[in-house]
């Protein structure tokens, strides 16, 4: 019975201190995140320089319950925001592709050019399936040298963060929020999102899962 006793008691111990690593390892990476974008993505579109390329990382248009998605929206007003008041020539939509019935950069480009942009004004990037892909992909394979980075406050900042690594001079034009209820599972998400970016950075050295031959965006332009 003690010897039972002390195995539990090792494990709450052992249980303590692993949520406590855990912690400090999400706060770290998360002021780490933060440090890095830091006056580098605003709300305000008047603050935002023009730059040749804007980059909108990808989203499903449709929530599991078949809902319109608030961050998809969000970020196609955004982008043509942008557009519309000529603060950018082009516009990379960066996102997943991997399935036969799931396309991301193709829905983003259709209701772009619903709103009115040319559709040769679009580019899609089929391979944007992570954060750390689109930017990568953007500084390697479309040879973007400075862009501005479309997305939620949040997640500008963690793109931010991979576009200092990359070397891609970036800014971010941070679209609307959604509400703390209805984004609060994505927050949460994010938190870990930005240990695992750290983590990939520092210690993994991850590449993006295709490069393939360049695509240089100045071609196009």
């Amino acid at each position: 019975m003690r010897i039972l006793r002390l195995y539990f008691r090792r494990i709450f111990y052992l249980s303590i201190g692993g949520t406590f690593l855990l912690l400090l390892a999400v706060f770290a990476c998360d002021r780490m995140v933060m440090r890095a974008s830091e006056g580098l993505h605003s709300a305000n579109l008047s603050s935002v320089r023009i730059t040749t390329v804007a980059i909108v990382p990808g989203c499903s248009e449709h929530l599991r319950n078949g809902r319109k998605n608030l961050y998809f929206i969000h970020r196609i007003n955004a982008a043509v925001e942008l557009y519309e008041a000529s603060k950018c020539q082009r516009i990379i939509v960066s996102g997943d592709n991997g399935h036969r019935d799931y396309n991301e950069p193709e829905r983003m480009k259709a209701a772009l050019v619903s709103r009115g942009i040319p559709e040769a004004f679009v580019i899609c990037d089929f391979a944007g399936f992570r954060t750390l892909d689109t930017i990568a992909r953007a500084r390697a394979v479309f040879e973007v040298d400075e862009a501005i980075i479309v997305s939620q406050s949040f997640h500008n900042q963690r793109a931010l963060f991979l576009a200092k690594h990359f070397g891609l001079n970036a800014i971010g034009y941070d679209a609307e929020e959604v509400s703390f209820a209805g984004g609060l599972k994505t927050r949460l998400r994010e938190k870990l999102a930005r240990v695992k970016t750290v983590l990939d950075v520092y210690v993994l050295s991850t590449k993006p899962k295709f490069y393939g031959d360049p695509l240089p965006i100045r071609q196009a332009i």
